[in-house]
């Protein structure tokens, strides 16, 4: 196990450290397993769109709403 200091570490160097970590796990896409929670609720959002209870936005228009909730 490695220890590491994130409060000592620059934004840069946080970034370069996500970016590797997701990397290596999308090297290894097949030896990752979902939990079966998550086709439950890839099924349930099927259903409402089917049913016309849900929708998709684009993501300038996603983004746009996210950052208007939040300030």
């Amino acid at each position: 196990m490695v220890s590491i200091a994130l409060d000592q570490l620059s934004t840069e160097e946080k970034l370069a450290m996500m970016e590797s970590l997701w990397d290596s796990l999308c090297a290894k896409t097949g030896s990752i397993v979902s939990p079966s929670w998550h086709g439950d609720i890839l099924a349930e959002r099927e259903e409402a769109i089917r049913n016309g209870n849900d929708g998709f936005e684009d993501w300038e228009t996603a983004k746009a709403a996210l950052r208007n909730h939040v300030e």
